[in-house]
C-alpha cells in the first residue's frame, strides 16, 4: 500500500495494537470468540508544563545595544613584565591585561587551570628584554550605567592599562579614567567625558532560575556588537577548591569568547543581570561553559567606589570547607550543608566570637549555607565593622554566636622608583606585616613579599621574603620604600629576612 499521509501509519499501528490487547487477531474479528475489553492502569503523570515562547531577542538588542561599549588597553610591556614573574595565585593580575591570557613561560597559555579570564592579542612571551619598549594592546567589552559615562567592566579588562579607550555603538571615541577597581571580584569602574548616553536597566540575578533565557552582548575578537543566547546553566558557582572566593557565578551557555569580557548578560525581559568574566576551556575557545558575575556584586562595588574611590571587604578571619556526606555523618548531622571551619586565625574576627576549628557553620545572618562558598560570598558584600550572627553546629547541637567582623590586610602594592632619567624600577609588590605575622615571625617591623618582577626578581628575592631595611634605614611602610629607592640611580641594598636568615641583597635598577 502506498501510504502517504504519516498520521494514517500511525492510525493503523494502532487498529493492530488495540486487535492484539483485546485478545483478536486482525483477521479475526468475526470469529465466534467474543471481545473482551481489558482495563489498563493509566501510569501516573506530572501536571503538564505550560509552552513559553523565546524571548525577543531582537527587541532586547535594539533597546541595550547602543549601551554596550568596546573597550581597548594600551600598557607597556615592561610593566607587565613586573607583573608576570609572579602572576601565579595573583588574585590582582587576573590574567593581565586585556584579553590575552598569560603564559608564563610554559606551552600551554592557560597553564593547568582551565578557568580564565579571556582576553584577545597574545603577547610575545620572548626575552622581556627585548619587549620593553612595545606597546600591549587588548580587548574588552562594557556597559553604560549612567548617562554622564560611567561604565561597568572588568577589573581585569582595565588592569595595569596605561590607557583605556572606549568605543561607543556609533564609532564614536573616548579616552577613559579609571575610577577603581576591585581584584577580588573583577569589577572596575571607568568614566568618559560625555553626557546624554543611553544606559542599561539593571536587575538582581537572584531572579534567575536554571534554565532561564539569556543573552550577552559584547566584542568577541574586536567584532563589535556580538549577540549569543543561551540558558543559565547553574547559579552560585564557586570556581577554586578553596571556598575563599568573593563571587558566587552565574554559569550560562552562552557563547563567550576573548574581547567578551566586561560585556552585559541580559535576562529574558531585557535588564542586565550579570558581567561576563570567565570561561572554561581547554583551548582558549568557547567549550559550552562560561561564567558572569551577578550584577548586585557590581552595583555594589560601583557604589563603593564611586563614594571613596575603593572597595573594602570584610574578612571573618577563618579557613574553611564544604561538608560531604562522610563528613556529614562524622560530625552527626543530618545533611551534607554548612561551611565546615579547619582554622581559625588568631585575634580574628572569629576567633573574638567564639568560634573553633570543627565548627560547622550552618547559617549566616538568618540564611541557611548550603555550601562554603556562600559564606564567603556573603562576608565579602559586607563592610568592615559590621555584626554579623551565625548558627553554629558543635559536639552534636546548634549554638549562636554573633561577630563584629574585621577588615581585609592592606593590598600589596607595586613599588617602583620615584622617576629617573634611567627609568628604574624594582619590581615589588609588597604590604606591611600583619600583627599576627609580626607576632608569629618575630619581626617588630617590615614589609612582606608578596609578589616579584623585574630587578628584585633578578637579584633573587622570592615571595614570602621580608624587606628590614634599605641600605641599613629600617622601612616600616610602601611609601617609605618608594621613596627611598627613588632616591638611588643604579644599585640600592636591601635587607632581606628568609625564615630565620637576614641577609642584604644588593639590586641592581638600571
Amino acid at each position: 500500500m502506498n501510504v502517504k499521509n504519516p498520521a494514517l501509519i500511525a492510525s493503523v499501528g494502532a487498529v493492530a495494537l488495540f486487535a492484539t490487547i483485546a485478545g483478536l487477531s486482525a483477521s479475526g474479528v468475526g470469529s465466534s470468540v467474543a471481545a473482551v475489553p481489558v482495563a489498563i492502569a493509566a501510569p501516573g503523570k506530572a501536571p503538564p508544563i505550560p509552552f513559553i515562547g523565546a524571548p525577543n531577542y531582537r527587541a532586547i538588542v535594539a533597546a541595550n545595544r547602543a549601551a554596550v561599549v568596546g573597550i581597548t588597553t594600551e600598557s607597556k610591556s615592561s610593566d607587565a613584565d613586573d607583573n608576570d614573574s609572579a602572576n601565579d595565585n595573583d588574585d590582582d593580575s587576573g590574567q593581565g591585561q586585556g584579553d590575552a591570557p598569560r603564559s608564563n613561560g610554559r606551552d600551554n597559555p592557560f597553564g593547568d587551570n582551565p578557568f580564565f579570564r579571556f582576553f584577545g592579542n597574545p603577547r610575545n612571551f620572548g626575552n622581556p628584554r627585548n619587549q620593553e619598549q612595545i606597546p600591549v594592546h587588548a580587548l574588552g567589552s562594557g556597559f553604560i550605567v549612567s548617562p554622564n559615562g560611567v561604565i561597568l567592566t572588568n577589573a581585569h579588562v582595565v588592569h595595569g592599562a596605561s590607557q583605556v579607550t572606549v568605543t561607543l555603538s556609533d564609532h564614536r571615541e573616548f579616552k577613559a579614567k579609571v575610577l577603581g577597581q576591585d581584584p577580588a571580584t573583577d569589577v572596575a569602574v571607568i568614566k568618559i567625558d560625555a553626557k546624554d548616553l543611553p544606559t542599561v536597566h539593571m536587575t538582581a540575578s537572584s531572579t534567575l532560575q536554571v534554565g532561564d533565557y539569556v543573552l550577552a552582548i559584547g566584542a568577541p575578537y574586536g567584532l563589535e556588537e556580538t549577540a549569543t543566547a543561551g540558558i543559565v546553566s547553574a547559579k552560585g558557582r564557586s570556581l577554586n577548591d578553596k571556598n575563599d572566593q568573593s563571587v558566587q557565578f552565574i554559569q550560562t551557555d552562552v557563547a563567550v569568547n576573548p574581547g567578551n569580557s566586561g560585556g552585559p548578560l541580559f535576562d529574558a525581559y531585557g535588564n542586565v543581570v550579570g558581567i561576563n568574566s570567565q570561561i572554561y576551556s581547554n583551548t582558549g575557545g568557547f567549550q559550552g561553559v562560561a561564567f558572569a558575575i551577578p550584577i548586585e556584586v557590581a552595583t555594589h562595588d560601583e557604589e563603593s567606589i564611586l563614594k571613596t574611590g575603593k572597595v573594602e571587604h570584610a574578612r571573618l578571619g577563618v579557613s574553611i570547607q564544604g561538608v560531604n556526606q562522610s563528613l556529614a555523618k562524622s560530625f552527626h548531622l543530618d545533611a551534607p550543608v554548612g561551611a565546615l571551619v579547619s582554622k581559625v586565625e588568631p585575634d580574628s574576627a572569629a576567633a573574638r566570637a567564639g568560634l573553633r576549628a570543627g565548627d560547622v557553620i550552618l547559617e549566616y545572618n538568618d540564611a541557611n549555607l548550603l555550601d562554603a562558598g556562600q559564606l564567603s560570598a556573603a562576608v565579602a558584600m559586607a563592610a568592615p565593622g559590621d555584626p554579623v550572627k551565625m548558627k553554629v553546629w558543635r559536639d552534636g547541637k546548634t549554638l549562636d554566636l554573633t561577630a563584629k567582623l574585621g577588615g581585609v590586610p592592606a593590598k600589596a602594592e607595586l613599588v617602583k622608583a620615584a622617576a629617573t632619567t634611567s627609568g628604574a624600577t624594582l619590581g615589588l609588590a609588597v604590604r606591611p606585616l600583619s600583627s599576627d605575622e609580626a607576632s608569629q615571625s618575630g619581626i617588630a617591623s617590615g614589609l612582606l613579599v608578596e609578589r616579584v618582577g623585574g630587578a628584585a626578581a633578578r637579584a633573587g628575592i622570592e615571595p614570602g621574603d621580608v624587606v628590614l631595611a634599605v641600605d641599613g634605614t629600617a622601612v616600616s611602610n610602601v611609601n617609605q620604600l618608594r621613596s627611598m629607592v627613588g632616591n638611588h640611580q643604579n644599585t640600592v641594598a636591601l635587607l632581606i629576612q628568609r625564615g630565620d636568615s637576614r641577609i642584604f641583597v644588593p639590586v641592581q635598577l638600571g
